[in-house]
């Protein structure tokens, strides 16, 4: 297999990325990543003409609820059992 990226490379790119590779390290960075370069190539080889692209591997529905106006807590219900209250909000420490 021809090398697709070279260990000048790789020894680059860790550098970009402030990693500090050692000359084994920087090895076997370069094979893996021309190994890697290589499944993509094999994967460049299979026809995708028929596939229909899409946004993510698994097609998921939205699982939200629907977004519809109901009734809100009543507010003496809500400030039933707050600690302190002023009969319209609840009552707090400051805190500054």
């Amino acid at each position: 297999m021809t090398e697709k990226i070279s260990r000048q490379e790789v020894r680059h790119v860790a550098n970009l990325a402030r990693l500090d590779l050692s000359d084994a390290e920087e090895a076997r960075m370069t094979e893996q990543m021309n190994d890697i370069l290589g499944y993509m190539d094999k994967l460049n080889e299979l026809d995708t003409g028929a596939v229909t692209a899409m946004t993510h591997a698994i097609q998921l529905q939205n699982v939200f609820r629907q977004d519809e106006a109901v009734p809100s807590l009543d507010r003496e219900l809500a400030l039933a059992n707050a600690p302190q209250s002023d009969g319209a909000s609840f009552v707090v420490p400051k805190i500054i």
